[in-house]
C-alpha cells in the first residue's frame, strides 16, 4: 500500500492505484472536487513534493493548459491513480474557499 505524506499532517494509507482525490477525501484531508473528479475544473489540484505520480494524462493536460496552470509539479488529484508513495499539498481547501467541497468522485 503506498504512504501518501500530506503536507502539515500524518501519513496515510492508499490502496494501489485507488485515485489519489479519493485516498485524500477518505482519509479527511481538506480538499475540493467541485467537478466530481472529471478533470474538469481544477480545484482538486495538488502540489506534488515527492515521489512519482504518473504520468499527465490527455484530459488532465488539456485542462490544466485551458486554466493557465503550468508548473510541472502541480497535478489534479483527480487524474493520479496511486501506485507510489507520494508527497503532497493541496492546493485550495475547503476550509480556505468557503465552498461546497463538491460532489463525490467516481472511482
Amino acid at each position: 500500500m503506498p504512504t501518501i505524506q500530506v503536507e502539515g499532517r500524518e501519513a496515510i494509507r492508499a490502496e494501489e492505484g485507488q485515485k489519489l482525490v479519493l485516498a485524500l477525501e477518505d482519509n479527511g484531508v481538506d480538499i475540493l472536487h467541485r467537478c466530481g473528479g472529471n478533470a474538469r475544473c481544477t480545484t482538486c489540484r495538488v502540489e506534488v513534493l515527492e515521489g512519482d505520480a504518473g504520468p499527465v494524462g490527455e484530459a488532465e493536460a488539456a485542462i490544466l493548459t485551458t486554466k493557465g496552470i503550468h508548473e510541472p509539479n502541480v497535478r489534479l488529484s483527480c487524474q493520479i491513480r496511486v501506485h507510489n508513495d507520494l508527497t503532497v499539498r493541496p492546493v485550495m481547501t475547503v476550509s480556505d474557499s468557503g465552498m461546497d467541497p463538491g460532489k463525490r468522485p467516481v472511482d
